[in-house]
C-alpha cells in the first residue's frame, strides 16, 4: 500500500488510541534485527541455502551471500528471484533507529529503550522498568530483554514490529526461538483489568512459527517443526559438533584447518561410521 515505514497502519492505529487513552504499550525488536539476511518486501522471498535450509547472511565486504554451515555461496541479487520486485535488499534495523522513528511519527510521546546500550550500568534495568511502571513513559521499546516476565497492568497493547529478524537468522533453531519469543511477549499484554491485543508485523504471515504462535498452538508447531527437523537430519535427529580454528596467518589457519577435515573424513570412512556428515572447511 506504498507504506515503507516501521510502522503497519495497524499498529499506528493502536498505538495512537492507546495514547489518547493513556495506556501503555511494548515494542519488541529482536536484538539479531542486526543480521543482514536478503528479503524482498513485496513477495517475503527469502534467500536460503540450497542444501541446509537456513537463511544465507549477506557480507557486504564481498556483495556475496554465504551459509555458515556449508559454505555455500551466491552472489547477491539485485531484483527478487520469484516476483522480480527490485525490492529486495538485506534486513536489519536497530532499537535506537526505531525510537528515532516513534518520536518522529508522534509527536511528544514518551519512551524508554531497554537494550544493550542502556542497561549497561549498574541498576540500570531497575531504573527503566520503575520509569515505565509509575507511568513515566507512553512506550516501552525493548529487545529479549523485555518479552519475559514483566507483569505491568497499565500495558494492553505489544507490538512484535519485525518477526522476521529472529525468524530468518542462520540457525536451524530460528523458527524454534522465533514461536517462543512471540509467544511470550504477546504475554506482556492484558494483564490487568483491560483487555490486551497483540500485533505482528512480519513479510511471511504464512510461516508456521507465526501462525502457530498467532493461536498459541504449542502441538501444531512442534508437530511442524519435527517433521522438519527430521528431513533434514538436524538435532534431534542428530548431534552436531562445531569445530573452530583461529589463527594470526589467514593462508595457514585455512591449509590446517583443510587438514583436520581432511584426517576426519579419512577416519569416519576406516570406521564405517553410520550416517556421519562432514561439513566445511567452511
Amino acid at each position: 500500500q506504498g507504506n515503507r515505514s516501521m510502522f503497519s497502519d495497524m499498529l499506528s492505529h493502536e498505538l495512537l488510541y492507546n495514547m489518547e487513552h493513556g495506556e501503555q504499550s511494548i515494542l519488541f525488536l529482536n536484538r539479531r534485527g542486526f543480521s543482514t539476511f536478503v528479503s524482498c518486501r513485496s513477495c517475503g522471498f527469502v534467500a536460503k541455502c540450497p542444501h541446509c535450509n537456513i537463511s544465507l547472511t549477506y557480507h557486504r565486504y564481498t556483495n556475496r551471500l554465504t551459509c555458515h554451515y556449508c559454505g555455500y555461496t551466491h552472489e547477491n541479487y539485485k531484483t527478487c528471484p520469484d516476483c522480480g520486485s527490485p525490492y529486495i535488499k538485506y534486513f536489519g534495523t536497530g532499537t535506537q533507529k526505531l525510537e528515532e522513528e516513534l518520536k518522529k511519527k508522534f509527536e511528544g510521546v514518551k519512551t524508554v529503550r531497554m537494550d544493550f546500550d542502556t542497561t549497561s550500568t549498574k541498576r540500570a534495568h531497575e531504573k527503566l522498568l520503575d520509569q515505565f511502571e509509575n507511568e513515566k513513559a507512553d512506550v516501552l521499546i525493548g529487545t529479549q530483554m523485555v518479552s519475559k516476565g514483566l507483569d505491568f497492568h497499565n500495558v494492553t497493547l505489544v507490538g512484535v514490529v519485525a518477526a522476521d529478524s529472529s525468524l530468518y537468522v542462520d540457525d536451524y533453531r530460528s523458527a524454534e526461538r522465533t514461536f517462543d519469543l512471540i509467544t511470550q511477549v504477546c504475554g506482556r499484554a492484558g494483564r490487568g483489568r483491560l483487555e490486551g491485543r497483540a500485533i505482528v508485523q512480519t513479510y511471511t504471515p504464512e510461516h508456521s512459527a507465526i501462525r502457530h504462535a498467532q493461536k498459541h498452538d504449542y502441538k501444531g508447531f512442534f508437530e511442524e517443526e519435527i517433521g522438519l527437523r527430521r528431513a533434514m537430519w538436524y538435532p534431534p535427529f542428530c548431534e552436531i559438533v562445531s569445530v573452530l580454528i583461529t589463527g594470526a596467518n589467514e593462508v595457514q589457519t585455512a591449509k590446517k584447518a583443510k587438514e583436520i577435515a581432511d584426517g576426519i573424513r579419512a577416519r569416519i570412512r576406516v570406521a564405517a561410521c553410520g550416517k556421519t556428515l562432514l561439513l566445511g572447511p567452511a
